[in-house]
């Protein structure tokens, strides 16, 4: 498998599957996922935390991704939307960790992840060989232009 990262901008692939998948919600395997990571909150003196306080709260990183694929395998590409949020100082208890990995859906991915000052957004790629390359090349110049498949199957623009 060859990754590689896409440059394309991430809100411009959602905005684009969410279309697409209006019209022919069958065209691809779309999964989304959010997990949390609670880390440490370091010590700084611009924090302005206590030792009790430090130890009560967290900072909490999410990691977004939202995965695209061809409905068969076999044709040997993924297009990944990564999104990478740090929340900063949070309370994160049991009940959060037991939720800290999450199927989430497109819509909620779009909702929650893809919007201004949420984080940063990647597209990587990876495909098996050539012609799964030259396909995936074919679906990010129709997600650049805006060109959408219509029911019967043809593309439109």
């Amino acid at each position: 498998m060859e990754t590689y990262p896409v440059d394309i901008d991430a809100g411009q692939v959602v905005r684009w599957l969410k279309a697409e998948t209006d019209i022919a919600p069958s065209a691809f395997r779309i999964s989304a996922r959010r997990t949390a990571f609670p880390q440490d909150i370091p010590l700084r003196s611009e924090s302005h935390l206590g030792d009790v306080e430090r130890e009560d709260l967290s900072e909490v990183e999410t990691i977004a991704t939202l995965d695209v694929m061809p409905l068969h395998a076999s044709e040997g590409w993924l297009l990944s939307v990564v999104v990478e949020d740090e929340l900063g100082p949070r309370l994160f208890d049991e009940t959060s960790a037991e939720n800290a990995d999450q199927t989430i859906d497109l819509g909620t991915f779009a909702k929650e992840f893809i919007r201004s000052g949420r984080g940063t957004a990647s597209v990587v790629a990876e495909v098996q060989d050539a012609a799964a390359k030259a396909e995936l090349t074919k679906l990010i110049s129709a997600i650049e232009t805006n060109r959408h498949a219509t029911p019967a199957g043809s593309a439109t623009g």
